[in-house]
């Protein structure tokens, strides 16, 4: 997936500006939506994106991704459900973008204190720092420096200095962040935060909310990777989503049955176009070094917010310690890949599997 995620954080399309820049996300694009419907397309649309069993689905480039959402719709046309839902992305990536001078979380990397946060920034935050504190730091949103040392490094065709990743790492402390009603400060000066690890899970949640509030039971939305799927098929099936195999992009490796639960894939063969790419977005925050322990990290959760942040501590704390996390967080199961290709699966993951 992306994820999409060991702070595995979209930078590789920032990394290149310019006609790089276009290149990069065009070809993004084109593995994203080749992955997506050729595994995570519950059913085939028309041209018009809509068919006879009353499906509605859309594309869009959202959040530096494709996003999908799909309903079954109760009427000839859903287009305004689907614009709602996309509006609810666009409205979150505003305010929690790094990449928007804007956001809220830019002002807040810039001043060091946000008076009258909204109250979606603070929920990230406050439930960014508690799967801070269940997975021992190794989820932390304030890697950004971190991340960001490792990408300047990286394009001048270096590795940083032990030194400098020791002095990097005096910035990176979840508990470094003071939130106090709706007020948010960092408490060390060049302390940074990026939600590349739980802004997509949490734009997903709010946009299948809106979904259900304007009477839309059933559906899916998945923003390159986070997905979301609610209610059921027009038959009275669960929703199936294929986890692809990442040696071989056209075969899947499990096939689940999934309904009002997420799936988020964390895995370092998703975004990255090479090595060196790899390292500069791959760092375990308590150790400032890239994290290699696994290939992918599949998780299924409650909540994307909650299935992306868990991908990511997962991915970094490696097959023992991100098994045994999951294991002790209820309404939670991951399938995990090692680097040499084993599959291991927590025990309630099996219930879910198509049969």
């Amino acid at each position: 997936m992306h994820h999409s995620k060991t702070q595995i954080y979209d930078l590789i399309i920032s990394m290149h500006m310019g006609t790089r820049k276009i290149a990069a996300i065009s070809l993004a694009l084109t593995v994203l939506l080749i992955a997506f419907f050729s595994i995570f397309q519950p059913f085939p649309t028309d041209l018009n994106g809509q068919n006879s069993i009353g499906i509605e689905c859309e594309s869009r480039e959202a959040m530096d991704t494709i996003v999908t959402v799909e309903i079954v719709s109760r009427e000839n046309s859903s287009k305004t459900a689907l614009d709602l839902a996309f509006n609810e992305i666009e409205r979150i990536e505003k305010l929690m973008s790094t990449y928007r001078e804007e956001s809220e979380i830019s002002r807040l990397n810039r001043e060091g204190y946000l008076l009258e946060a909204s109250p979606d920034l603070v929920h990230v935050i406050d439930r960014s720092i508690y799967y801070s504190e269940i997975s021992g730091g190794a989820f932390d949103i304030t890697i950004l420096p971190m991340l960001t040392l490792w990408k300047t490094k990286i394009n001048s065709g270096e590795y940083p200095t032990d030194q400098e990743i020791n002095d990097t790492l005096a910035l990176v402390n979840y508990s470094n962040i003071t939130l106090e009603n709706n007020s948010i400060a960092l408490r060390t000066d060049g302390m940074a935060i990026t939600l590349g690890g739980v802004a997509k899970g949490y734009a997903v949640d709010e946009a299948v909310a809106v979904l259900k509030r304007n009477g839309y039971n059933s559906g899916f939305v998945n923003a390159g990777g986070d997905g979301m799927y609610f209610g059921t098929k027009p038959d009275g099936s669960p929703w199936k989503v294929g986890l692809r195999n990442p040696d071989n992009k056209t075969d899947t490796i499990a096939v689940l049955n999934i309904s009002d639960m997420a799936v988020t894939t964390s895995g370092n063969y998703e975004r990255y176009f090479n090595e060196s790419a790899r390292l500069s977005h791959i760092s375990d925050p308590r150790s400032g070094h890239p994290s290699q322990s696994l290939m992918s990290a599949t998780i299924i959760a409650t909540s994307a917010l909650e299935a992306d942040a868990l991908a990511t501590a997962v991915f970094v704390l490696g097959p023992v310690e991100g098994m045994n996390m999951v294991e002790r967080t209820e309404g939670t199961e991951c399938l995990l890949i090692t680097p040499d290709r084993n599959v291991l699966k927590s025990t309630g993951f099996k219930a879910y599997e198509v049969e």
